[in-house]
């Protein structure tokens, strides 16, 4: 474990720098998915420090209803869930800037009910930023920010400093994950909590394809640019030469499986290289 920065109210440990397990290290599931057929990449890659700022320009578009709606369940169950709760150990997975999370935060705050706010997200400077900014707005609250994959985090939560834990994933992001991942991922959600603890899971429903298919590809073309991100990332991270105009963003609505999946296409016949993972891929167009 590294810690980032220490004070009385504010600690930032580093989990992907100190495990070693870590994507950081070794980059094991980016050779194991890219010599798949199809390809696929996990989506923790989607965020380094660009591609969590372009996720949080995606949550602003008209097109992207997910965050407006989330956000007005929030506002109607935050008084109540507070009440249920009490004081607490708040852990969310994937915190990005924290700006639902504000809505149960202020609900927790005019009821003068104190806790501990565990926010976990991989990029390091959104964290440290918004555990500051949030700081800044609530004096009583103390923050444990993890800089980490949701398993590294689940596999090592900080010690109790409160009788209950609520923890929050929000966003729908469950969708990232493959049928396996999903049930992988609630059994360690379910071996980090004890009884008597809280789960607020965020998910998406089945609406119309074109809102669906429009949330993700928006007019703007932030949402192709955050995937094409991705690419970018490995290339700093492996060493890698992935061209990116040479790859095209695609996302669909599958009708058969009721899922969002979201494609990068090979425009041509081309190699890539991962020289730190000792890794080519051949791709067809």
């Amino acid at each position: 474990m590294v810690s980032v920065q220490n004070s009385p109210r504010l600690q930032l440990e580093n989990r992907l720098l100190s495990h070693p397990q870590s994507y950081v290290n070794h980059g094991q599931d980016v050779i194991v998915g890219l010599q798949q057929c199809p390809k696929t990449l996990p989506p923790h890659y989607f965020y380094d420090d660009r591609g969590s700022l372009l996720f949080e320009q995606i949550c602003l578009l008209p097109e992207y209803y997910p965050t407006r709606t989330e956000a007005s369940i929030l506002q109607a169950i935050a008084k109540e869930l507070v009440q249920i709760t009490g004081g607490c150990d708040f852990i969310e997975l994937g915190s990005g800037s924290s700006t639902k999370t504000r809505i149960l935060l202020d609900a927790f705050a005019e009821q003068n009910i104190s806790l501990r706010y565990i926010p976990v997200d991989v990029s390091e400077a959104i964290l440290k930023e918004n555990a500051e900014a949030i700081l800044a707005t609530y004096p009583q609250l103390t923050v444990q920010g993890l800089v980490s994959t949701y398993q590294l985090a689940l596999a090592s939560l900080p010690h109790h400093n409160y009788p209950h834990r609520l923890m929050a994933f929000l966003g729908s992001s469950l969708g990232n994950f493959s049928a396996d991942d999903c049930q992988d991922f609630f059994e360690q959600v379910g071996q980090a909590l004890d009884p008597g603890d809280y789960f607020l899971l965020g998910v998406d429903l089945c609406k119309p394809v074109d809102i669906l298919e429009a949330a993700y590809n928006d007019a703007q073309g932030v949402t192709a640019e955050f995937n094409l991100n991705m690419l970018r990332h490995l290339n700093w991270r492996f060493q890698g030469n992935f061209a990116l105009d040479n790859f095209s963003h695609r996302a669909i609505f599958n009708q058969q499986k009721s899922q969002i999946e979201m494609y990068l296409r090979s425009g041509t016949k081309q190699v890539v290289r991962l020289e730190n993972l000792g890794l080519t891929i051949n791709f067809q167009a």
